[in-house]
């Protein structure tokens, strides 16, 4: 009988313990498959494209392009060559795609100034497929953006993410019309923010990301994985040059600062010192230490510059007592003083030290190529 009783305690314990890791196990593996907040780790990101889609319209954009053609002399030739009788170039009408953003119910959207650059008429198809036309309220070609309005009330707006918040690895979502096939949502992460020296346009501070940016989605809206607005998709780097997923798009927070000018005052108000720089160094012969100069490539005659009597190969050390090493930092400096502001530069002409006082300009409108 004993024999029973300590055969059955011993399974019995064995069964319990057993039965504990059991449910160990099973808790573990549980938990490990539900989402966890704190990873940032989600299913879907389906609804933060349905708050973010309906603010983003596609943009038919119809442009007069010139076509010129080089004379021959021979009147005929020219015509069937496409020139007009009197010898000026013929036009064709051309439409370009592209997207935007509606960011007020009453139809102010956010675009990229090469999307509706030389329009002649706009077309937006809204998210419920309505199609209106778009007038352009005012566009700034040194970062590539412009306003757009629409008529209509109670629009859908898309919301704003807050200022500074974005971070190399978040996951984000490109929206837009690549190729006129209709609105589509592609998804990467930020690869990289404050990316310059890209010459798209005079002020570059670029969120990169590997979500897929094609022709057409110029425009559309860089989203969160809240839905919220954290840029404006403007442009890629293309597979001609071997590259694969580098794509670029302008911080909200410097759209925000060229949309609330545009609807203000139709125009962005920037200080201008008539300078274009070439970055160099500069080696002290006594230390041998090297640092970043700026030189002065060109010297627009009529702006500030000009009538302080800077010449081209001057080097700039500092702007208001403040040292400077990059062009962008230079851009950014002038860019945020107002036109009138009095500047004090210093620098070294043939090595010897001078200061100059000037009065910042309005910049004026300079197409970038785009």
């Amino acid at each position: 009988m004993q024999q029973h009783l300590d055969f059955l305690l011993r399974w019995g314990t064995l069964g319990l313990a057993i039965a504990f890791l059991v449910l160990i196990f099973r808790g573990n593996s549980s938990s490990s498959d539900r989402p966890r907040a704190t990873t940032g780790h989600v299913e879907s990101y389906a609804d933060a494209v349905a708050l973010a889609a309906p603010a983003v319209v596609n943009i038919y954009a119809t442009k007069l392009i010139a076509e010129s053609r080089p004379q021959t002399g021979s009147p005929l030739a020219e015509r069937f060559m496409g020139m007009s009788p009197t010898g000026r170039p013929r036009h064709r009408l051309e439409q370009s795609l592209g997207s935007a953003v509606i960011v007020t119910d009453d139809g102010y959207m956010l675009t990229n100034h090469h999307v509706i650059s030389a329009a002649v008429e706009i077309q937006a198809v809204l998210w419920d497929g309505r199609i209106t036309r778009a007038e352009i309220v005012g566009s700034d070609p040194d970062t590539d953006l412009a306003v757009l309005k629409i008529d209509g009330r109670n629009l859908p707006v898309i919301s704003f993410a807050p200022a500074d918040t974005v971070r190399i690895g978040d996951v984000v979502l490109a929206i837009g019309n690549p190729f006129g096939i209709g609105q589509t949502v592609t998804m990467g992460i930020v690869s990289a923010t404050g990316r310059s020296r890209l010459n798209l346009s005079t002020y570059e501070s670029f969120i990169q990301t590997d979500a897929a940016i094609n022709t057409g989605n110029s425009g559309g809206a860089l989203i969160d994985v809240e839905g919220q607005l954290i840029g404006i998709n403007t442009a890629n780097l293309p597979r001609a040059v071997g590259a694969e997923g580098i794509g670029f798009a302008i911080p909200y927070s410097i759209a925000a600062r060229v949309l609330e000018q545009i609807v203000e005052q139709g125009f962005v108000t920037r200080g201008w010192l008539g300078l274009e720089f070439i970055e160099a160094e500069l080696r002290n012969t006594l230390s041998g230490e090297v640092r970043p100069v700026l030189q002065v490539a060109q010297v627009h005659q009529a702006g500030p510059a000009g009538r302080a009597g800077m010449r081209p190969g001057d080097l700039l050390l500092r702007l208001d007592g403040e040292h400077v090493t990059s062009l962008a930092q230079v851009r950014e400096l002038e860019a945020s003083k107002a036109p009138l502001s009095p500047l004090r530069l210093e620098g070294l002409r043939g090595g010897v030290p001078f200061e100059a006082q000037l009065t910042l300009q309005q910049r004026p409108r300079l197409e970038t190529g785009r």
